[in-house]
C-alpha cells in the first residue's frame, strides 16, 4: 500500500538532558523491574502533568512501532472500516479539520490519528519540552483526549481484534501484551479513560489485570 512509504511517523524524541528525559529513564528502569503497577505510579515529588506527558509520548512511540510491524496486513481492502470486532466501529473526527465524524478504512483512520497526535506532541504550547516552561491549564484534558476519546486505545483494540494472527506469526504477542498492559495500568492509575471505552477489550483487560493482583 501507499502507507508504508510515508509511514511510520517519526519517533517523538524527548530532549536528552531535560528533566523529562530523566523521568523517561526512571520509567524505563521501573518497567525493567517487571512490576507494571509500580512502574505507572507518579514518582515521589514529581509533577503529574510532566509524568503524563512523558508517558503519553512513550505510548505514542510504542504504538507507532507495534502498528508499524503489521502495516502490510492492514490495508484498504483487508480493513475497509476502522473496527475492533463486529460490534465496534470507529469514525474519525478531530474537531478542527474534520468536524463531522467520517467513516474510513483502518489504515486511513490510523494515519489521521497518528498525524493528529504527532501535531499535538510537537506543539510546544501543549507539550513544552523546555525546562521551566509551564504546562497549559487544559493539559490534562488534552492528554485525556489523546489517550482516550481517541484514541491510542483504539489502535490496540484494532490490532487485537483484526490482526492478532499476524502478531502471533511475527512472534510479537509478548511485546504487544506488555505494551497494552502498561498502557491500561497507566490510564487506570490516573483515571484517564472511561470504562465504557474499554469494552472492546474488557475480557483481555481483566485477564491481564488478574495476573497482577
Amino acid at each position: 500500500g501507499s502507507r508504508s512509504s510515508k509511514t511510520f511517523k517519526p519517533k517523538k524524541n524527548i530532549p536528552e538532558g531535560s528533566h523529562q528525559y530523566e523521568l523517561l529513564k526512571h520509567a524505563e528502569a521501573t518497567l525493567g523491574s517487571g512490576n507494571l503497577r509500580q512502574a505507572v505510579m507518579l514518582p515521589e515529588g514529581e509533577d503529574l502533568n510532566e509524568w503524563i506527558a512523558v508517558n503519553t509520548v512513550d505510548f505514542f512511540n510504542q504504538i507507532n512501532m507495534l502498528y508499524g510491524t503489521i502495516t502490510e496486513f492492514c490495508t484498504e481492502s483487508s480493513c475497509p472500516v476502522m473496527s475492533a470486532g463486529p460490534r465496534y466501529e470507529y469514525h474519525w473526527a478531530d474537531g478542527t479539520n474534520i468536524k463531522k465524524p467520517i467513516k474510513c478504512s483502518a489504515p486511513k483512520y490510523i494515519d489521521y490519528l497518528m498525524t493528529w497526535v504527532q501535531d499535538q506532541l510537537d506543539d510546544e504550547t501543549l507539550f513544552p519540552s523546555k525546562i521551566g516552561v509551564p504546562f497549559p491549564k487544559n493539559f490534562m484534558s488534552v492528554a485525556k483526549t489523546i489517550l482516550k476519546r481517541l484514541r491510542l486505545f483504539r489502535v490496540y483494540a484494532h490490532i487485537y481484534h483484526q490482526h492478532f494472527d499476524s502478531v502471533m506469526r511475527l512472534q510479537e504477542e509478548a511485546h504487544l501484551n506488555t505494551s497494552f498492559k502498561h498502557f491500561i495500568f497507566f490510564v487506570q492509575e490516573f483515571n484517564l479513560i472511561d470504562r465504557r471505552e474499554l469494552a472492546p477489550l474488557q475480557e483481555l483487560i481483566e485477564k491481564l489485570g488478574s495476573k497482577d493482583r
